[in-house]
């Protein structure tokens, strides 16, 4: 097998088949570990953490701690944190070598279908998997070449002091997150009115409050007609209806990912795109041609780690271990957005329940309280919950959150939720008190 991408679905990909005594050559051109490990969560989660130590810190004195936060260090923790991905970029070589998989550092080209060529050198395989992953977008404007995108954001040296972030993903939230708790004055702009639309309608509702309870500035209805930078350095950002924006810093656009295919020559191969440029693929994967698979960003479903890690080593699965039927099963996915507090979810939002049961099918469960860490402090952000049900019996579809422990407690509702498990599972489960996921079992 060739492996076309060293991120963590090629890597997951390699080693699977390797294990099951294939021969395989991966192909990477830069840092193992693709986007998740040198400029994703990883090191996102680092910034994280180190957003919430802020936070505590700034919460203790009404727990009676005589402290305050004082200075916080960009460039000591950026450079702890980069030599933790360099760490871990070393660790993943090993494994390779460990596994006897041949690592081509270069960039590959299709020949033909079954044949690709990298550093000099051709590579033939019946089966070959592209797993390249994707690339930060930039909007077509006059001048956005000034503003940065995700993968800068974890270039800068030094906390910019008054920052825009142009999008309402969760990459936009998670960033907005991090830059504010960190002392940044944070402005968030959005297209439309309301954030985090692919996901329930009351999580963005619930960030959008809280983001602004903390200081974020949020301007809807803003679309960026170009970037400017003035005589001092500081950067303006009109919008098409003659507001002007200024003045910033740094601007990050957060405004959606490309699939990194442009290079692959993949018309030599008859790989098949959609019209967005991601490759299209079946549920085992297969693209139009035969023998040639793609795991992954690049197909444009589900743009997870865990989800191209999982396709990945299915596919070698299937392909080497004998199980013939072996694939992912695209629903249910859980995912967590590291915005502060963070947002769990899981299953069907109550729209998407309503569209494919009909509204009265659909029973939903609400709730909204303080979690208990904040009885104490001065700041009262509410923790979010939601059920959504179907059918008589209650079965529960989906399951969202949004509030401090979202993101450690969505791991085990996601198998509730897998395992077709009904709201009287949930009502009979008991409670574990004090915590805020009690009111998920709790909840009428």
């Amino acid at each position: 097998m060739i492996v076309i991408g060293g991120g963590s679905g090629g890597l997951a990909a390699a080693q699977r088949a390797a294990e099951y005594g294939a021969k395989v050559a991966l192909v990477e051109s830069h840092r193992l570990g693709g986007t998740c490990v040198n400029v994703g969560c990883v090191p996102k989660k680092v910034m994280w953490n180190a957003a919430s130590l802020a936070e505590g810190l700034r919460d203790a004195p009404d727990y009676g701690f005589a402290l305050s936060a004082g200075a916080h260090d960009w460039a000591l923790l950026k450079e702890k944190r980069d030599a933790y991905v360099l760490r871990l970029n070393g660790i993943y070589e090993a494994n390779l070598a460990k596994r006897r998989i041949t690592l081509i550092r270069s960039r590959a080209d299709f020949v033909d279908s079954r044949t690709v060529a990298a550093a000099g050198s051709i590579l033939c395989a019946p089966h070959i998997v592209i797993a390249t992953g994707g690339r930060p977008l930039r909007p077509a404007i006059p001048g956005a070449q000034l503003g940065i995108t995700s993968d800068g954001f974890f270039e800068l040296p030094h906390r910019p002091e008054r920052v825009a972030i142009v999008g309402s993903g969760y990459i936009a939230v998670e960033l907005a997150g991090i830059f504010a708790a960190l002392g940044s004055h944070v402005t968030l702009v959005l297209r439309g009115e309301t954030m985090l639309k692919q996901f329930d309608c009351m999580i963005g509702e619930s960030m959008q409050k809280i983001l602004r309870d903390e200081g974020v500035s949020i301007i809807t209805q803003a679309w960026p007609s170009s970037l400017d930078r003035d005589a001092r350095g500081q950067l303006t950002l009109p919008l098409r209806d003659g507001r002007r924006l200024e003045p910033f810093d740094s601007l990050l656009w957060a405004i959606g990912r490309a699939p990194a295919v442009e290079e692959l020559g993949l018309d030599r191969a008859a790989v098949e795109l959609d019209a967005y440029g991601f490759i299209v693929t079946d549920k085992y994967q297969t693209t139009s041609a035969a023998g040639i698979y793609a795991i992954g960003d690049v197909t444009g479903r589900a743009q997870l780690t865990p989800v191209a890690i999982a396709a990945g080593r299915r596919l070698s699965d299937r392909l080497f271990g004998g199980e013939g039927d072996r694939h992912l099963d695209y629903h249910n996915i859980p995912t967590v957005i590291f915005g502060h507090p963070p947002i769990g979810t899981v299953g069907l939002s109550e729209q998407a329940a309503r569209d494919d049961y009909g509204d009265q099918e659909v029973t939903v469960f609400k709730s909204s309280f303080i979690p208990m860490y904040h009885a104490l402090t001065a700041a009262k952000p509410r923790c979010d919950m939601k059920l959504v049900t179907v059918g008589p019996k209650r079965r529960v579809v989906g399951v969202h959150v949004v509030g401090p422990g979202a993101d450690e407690m969505m791991q085990g509702f996601a198998v509730a939720v897998r395992m077709g498990a009904t709201k009287e599972d949930f009502d009979d489960t008991v409670a574990i008190h004090p915590t805020s996921a009690e009111e998920i079992v709790t909840m009428r």
